[in-house]
């Protein structure tokens, strides 16, 4: 099986795997996916289970990424020994702990010399207030800003995560001086999908998704630092429709089609549940995302190889032909095809549309996915007006 058309080649091995530790968690995040509590789970993997995935992750090929998430992975007392057996077997070791005490400048230096390559703290907010609220911990902001510091002088590679919902959105231009002055490589901007903690939060609208991107895309021309989009795929082709109408020169332009965008653009969006992205949860099951729990099987039972490989479900979320709805029919499909996660969310049907996207193909005249869910519908327009 090949992947589509101008898309990079995930059918045999995903560009990242998240590994989650554990789900135990000291903060009570607004948005947790994982619905993190206290208490570590007593069927966790154990390190000796967690070094026999990272050798099986090793057989997806050299440099292989792996991200170790929670909850807080940084409750767990072997998370230096993971990083150094992973980076001994040639794997890029990354993790993403919660803005709590545990992050401690001794911490965050012995996952340096245990061969870390970068720490991804999230900012929800630009401020202990807004942040704080958000996280439900007071002094998480301020706990998150030393720690990046801290990890900076480690000599760690910082990265910033933040959330995209009704409670954030009016506060990213001032996370964004927050990311600059920081001076930290990539904003990752995740757009909300209604799971855990999250189903009890707003989303933005569709509308409001795509004048956020298009002013991520302005920001990605102008700042130091990298940008890239989670859950939110479109962002590709937002950027694509503004590269042609900057009037890019023909013969460049040529590449920048939906069918063979440029490599930079095919990786700007992010990547798709199960199509370039494989994530393992704190008990072995092996799912497309963190955000669509729908199990390809356990690494205690299968190698997450052939969970990634040759599982029905991962090889339908690589062929983009099998979509539904606007999804099937866009001419963006091979460079966006949608959030699969955020479409199991609203209609527990992974190759439905995503009903984030407002954008509908000009040949289309089906069912749109904010009219069969409960998903925001865009705004309407002047047009739509008269």
């Amino acid at each position: 099986m090949s992947s589509p058309p101008g898309h990079l080649d995930t059918a045999t091995a995903p560009l990242v795997c998240i590994w989650e530790l554990t789900q135990a968690c000291a903060l009570a995040c607004e948005h947790c996916r994982a619905d993190a509590r206290a208490q570590r789970h007593p069927d966790e993997l154990t390190t000796a289970e967690g070094r026999a995935l990272l050798e099986d992750l090793r057989e997806f090929g050299e440099g292989q990424l792996v991200v170790l998430s929670g909850g807080d992975p940084l409750v767990r007392d072997d998370v230096e020994e993971l990083v150094g057996y992973g980076t001994d077997l040639g794997l890029r070791m990354t993790i993403t702990p919660s803005g709590t005490d545990s992050l401690s400048a001794d911490r965050l230096a012995a996952l340096a010399d245990a061969g870390l390559r970068r720490v991804a703290f999230s900012l929800d907010g630009a401020s202990a207030a807004t942040h704080d609220r958000f996280r439900g911990e007071d002094g998480s902001f301020e706990a998150t800003v030393r720690a990046i510091e801290d990890a900076q002088a480690a000599g760690l590679s910082v990265q910033v995560n933040t959330t995209v919902c009704r409670a954030t959105v009016d506060d990213l231009p001032a996370v964004r001086r927050l990311v600059r002055d920081l001076e930290t490589v990539l904003w990752s901007v995740f757009f909300l999908v209604p799971v855990g903690r999250g189903r009890l939060l707003d989303p933005v609208t569709p509308d409001e998704a795509e004048r956020v991107m298009a002013w991520l895309a302005e920001v990605a021309e102008t700042d130091p630092f990298g940008v890239k989009t989670t859950e939110a795929p479109h962002y590709r082709r937002v950027v694509l429709e503004r590269a042609a109408q900057a009037e890019t020169p023909r013969d460049a332009r040529g590449s920048e089609s939906p069918e063979r965008p440029p490599a930079g653009v095919r990786r700007r969006g992010g990547i798709l549940a199960g199509d370039g992205f494989a994530f393992v949860c704190h008990t072995g099951e092996v799912y497309p995302s963190g955000f669509l729990p729908e199990s390809a099987g356990s690494v205690r039972e299968t190698p997450i190889t052939d969970c990634y490989r040759e599982s029905p479900l991962f090889r339908a979320l690589r062929e983009r032909e099998r979509l539904r709805g606007k999804c099937g029919h866009c001419p963006y499909r091979a460079v966006c095809g949608g959030s699969r996660s955020r479409a199991y969310a609203y209609t527990g049907d992974p190759l439905e549309s995503d009903p984030l996207c407002p954008y509908v193909p000009p040949d289309y005249d089906g069912p749109l996915p904010w009219e069969e869910t409960d998903a925001p519908a865009p705004e309407p327009t002047a047009a739509d007006a008269d």
